[in-house]
């Protein structure tokens, strides 16, 4: 029978072993390795290494599958190296190629004064909650876990803010931004399905964050009681990661645009007509802008808003919906924003359609070189018409 220290002698042996300083060096490469982090819960909610990804020694076995890839780099660490030699040991048997310990674990690390922060650790309550996303291997806690840190920006809280609000809080979005001046009316609650009968008369924002309330006490609302201007969109949109456009005019879209290519902000746009949608996903300098779509804005009369033409009150339900999908696939960084592609809907013959979108090479605002100032949005408008 081998003793803990020959078992642990053996094991040594048959792993390799990196130290502190040769691990900081790679996370500062181009291709850093995975950090996999084997202590318990209670260790590794004190502190880690930034972006480690928490398994347990004890779950290792169970979970790693469906979180790590067989053939990337990975280093693996406990509190001084010994349970991680064991974790590399087992990884080892398991399959993956290219696994290493690191020597001295988060201790030395720390007393090294090399770079760590601290992971938001869901409470049971949470666990509880989002039990449906902690099992999708694409979100799971440290997916979560970024929901719950990010903070989204709804302009408007109309027909499509409505939806979104609803599912990005119901998601765990944990900061939800809302602007809007207007006030609840009876004709809104036909398709504006986070205000209710008994708010009328209230300003939006407050019935949309009492509703939101409701919905998930994780949410931190901020509202603003306010129509976006030239003056104000920098304050606004300070302290949001991006930005969800559901305004219901052209002034508020180009100023919308013109800020986040500004501030490096994503733009979720979406836009409905009677039984018509659309919805894509700007990302500034990565593909084009609004301005690249449109730009000059269409003639009053080619545009009627939704008070003068009308809406399928159903519609802003599913493209709203999928601006809340875009946000948390930008937020979690999975799948394929619709970055360059602009969503087309047909409600009645329940078709879409997919177009490419290019970046205008000189389009005054996205363009290389290009300088952005506010203007006049609303002369800009008037005078295309």
């Amino acid at each position: 029978m081998a003793t803990y220290r020959e078992l642990l002698s053996a094991t040594k042996k048959n792993i390799r072993e990196v130290t502190i300083d040769e691990v900081k060096k790679q996370l500062e490469g181009k291709a850093p390795p995975r950090l996999i982090d084997v202590r318990e819960t209670d260790e590794y909610s004190a502190g880690r290494l930034p972006g480690a990804l928490s398994i347990p020694r004890g779950f290792l076995e169970l979970k790693v599958e469906d979180k790590v890839k067989h053939d990337e780099p990975i280093v693996v660490y406990c509190a001084g190296g010994v349970r991680s030699a064991f974790a590399a040991r087992t990884l080892a048997e398991m399959g993956y190629t290219n696994v290493t310990s690191m020597a001295g674990g988060y201790n030395r690390w720390s007393d090294a004064a090399y770079p760590t922060d601290k992971p938001l650790v869901l409470s049971a309550e949470q666990k509880e909650r989002y039990r449906r996303h902690l099992s999708i291997p694409e979100v799971g806690e440290e997916g979560q876990a970024k929901l719950l840190r990010a903070k989204v920006l709804l302009m408007g809280a109309g027909g499509l803010g409505s939806p979104a609000a609803l599912y990005l809080a119901a998601a765990g979005v944990g900061t939800l931004g809302i602007i809007d001046m207007d006030v609840v009316d009876l004709s809104n609650l036909q398709r504006q399905v986070i205000h209710t009968q008994d708010r009328k008369g209230m300003p939006k924002v407050a019935s949309a964050t009492e509703a939101i309330n409701a919905l998930n006490p994780d949410v931190k609302v901020v509202p603003f009681q306010e129509r976006l201007t030239s003056d104000n969109v920098d304050r606004v949109l300070s302290g949001f990661d991006m930005i969800l456009d559901g305004g219901d005019n052209f002034p508020t879209r180009y100023l919308l645009n013109d800020a986040c290519v500004k501030h490096k902000k994503p733009n979720i746009h979406g836009s409905i007509y009677r039984f018509e949608g659309q919805v894509t996903t700007f990302i500034p300098y990565q593909g084009p802008c609004y301005r690249c779509l449109y730009p000059q804005p269409p003639p009053a009369d080619m545009a009627p808003s939704c008070a003068e033409a009308g809406v399928l009150g159903v519609l802003p339900g599913i493209i709203g919906l999928f601006q809340a999908n875009e946000a948390i696939k930008l937020i979690l960084g999975i799948g394929e924003p619709l970055n360059g592609r602009l969503l087309t809907m047909d409600a009645l013959s329940t078709t879409f359609r997919t177009l490419k979108l290019r970046r205008d090479p000189k389009c005054p605002v996205c363009s290389d070189g290009a300088k952005i100032s506010y203007i006049d949005y609303e002369q800009f408008c008037s005078s295309a018409a």
